[in-house]
């Protein structure tokens, strides 16, 4: 049986949380494995200095990701050179392997628009910070795709307060009646800011709901990246090549926990309790992968001291390199919210300059 033909509530894994294999282990070469987990500890690191940073006033606010690595890497590595992604805000580690690189983040969240310019080759969509908005992107992407003939499928991530939105419903619905090739993979981190998953819907899970678009949905241990990759290769190759009666979309649940803040703006203390955070930290998913690749006799600890090493030599690089950029100046947040500038947006550039020029910058800094 596919795994994707599995109930919705029966969630799959591969790892339990010590790293002990209680699932069909995917076809990845030793290069893969080791790779994905250098890119989860990149991925950590990189948010672990990225809060730092925005904590010391060198950055803006930033959503971290931590405790969602294997979520991320687990499912991009499962997608092709020509598939694509659709980000929401926090996919900065999904991005990365597609060849985003950590300067381009940083840049992104210190306000510069060259944060914006993803190479090409990547086939990564902007970030999106509105919820849910990219949801009929990537279904429309994917379904002109179909249209054009080509054979690729296109990813899109979301949190579970995006499945409250219309936009999820509206996307689901459509790529289920004109069978697009996506698959649209919710991060459940139990929190949508700090309202909790059971406020969310009263639905038993959230995969469940792809019945409802006549698609198939499966939920996946989020922290497990090994079954999260198993799912999503799955789910691509549908998208691709669905066998007699298959509709190409999937709808992937992948349950985890963000261990930080939804966003540096916000004080998870407020609406979590220390207990819980603890309990879903001993799920996380990067010492589970390294415990079951030292079992395999693929990491030892000359390898991972070396991956270290890798690991915070190009996070400060990328710091580095970012924070060499000029700040970019106040007028430009006008600048590239419209091809050609609209007579509204320049009323408002020419007024915000008007109180610079009367009051001196000074005064829209806050104490």
């Amino acid at each position: 049986m596919s795994t994707l033909q599995h109930d919705p509530d029966d969630r799959v894994q591969v790892l339990d949380e010590d790293g002990e294999v209680v699932g069909d282990v995917p076809d990845l070469s030793e290069d893969d494995l080791v790779g994905m987990y250098r890119h989860m500890r990149l991925a950590r690191h990189f948010d672990q200095r990225a809060v730092s940073l925005q904590r010391q006033g060198r950055m803006g606010t930033y959503p971290p990701l931590s405790g969602q690595e294997g979520a991320q890497i687990g499912s991009v590595y499962a997608l092709e050179e020509d598939d694509w992604m659709f980000p929401s805000y926090r996919e900065h580690g999904g991005a990365l392997v597609r060849g985003v690189g950590l300067k381009q983040t940083l840049l992104y969240w210190m306000g510069h628009e060259e944060g914006n310019k993803i190479p090409a080759e990547a086939n990564v969509f902007p970030v999106a910070v509105p919820i849910a908005t990219q949801i009929p992107h990537a279904t429309g992407a994917a379904w002109a795709s179909r249209l054009q003939g080509e054979a690729k499928a296109f990813i899109c991530y979301f949190g579970d307060g995006a499945t409250s939105e219309g936009d999820f419903h509206e996307g689901l619905n459509f790529a289920g009646v004109f069978d697009a090739p996506a698959v649209f993979f919710c991060n459940n981190n139990q929190w949508a800011i700090s309202v909790p998953r059971e406020r969310q819907t009263a639905s038993e899970t959230i995969a469940q709901k792809a019945g409802a678009y006549g698609i198939e949905g499966v939920q996946v241990d989020g922290m497990d990246p090994l079954a999260v990759y198993k799912v999503t290769k799955q789910a691509v190759e549908k998208a691709k090549n669905p066998g007699e009666d298959e509709l190409r979309p999937t709808l992937i649940e992948a349950v985890q926990y963000r261990f930080g803040a939804h966003t540096t703006a916000d004080d998870p203390t407020v609406y979590r309790d220390d207990d819980e955070v603890e309990r879903w930290k001993a799920k996380d998913p990067i010492p589970r992968l390294e415990a079951y690749l030292r079992g395999e006799g693929i990491l030892d600890d000359e390898r991972v001291d070396e991956i270290t090493e890798e690991v915070e030599g190009a996070v400060a690089d990328a710091i580095k390199e970012a924070e060499a950029v000029t700040r970019p100046e106040p007028e430009e947040i006008f600048a590239h919210v419209f091809a050609d500038m609209p007579e509204h947006v320049r009323e408002q550039r020419d007024a915000f300059e008007a109180l610079r020029e009367k009051y001196g910058d000074e005064a829209f800094l806050r104490e």
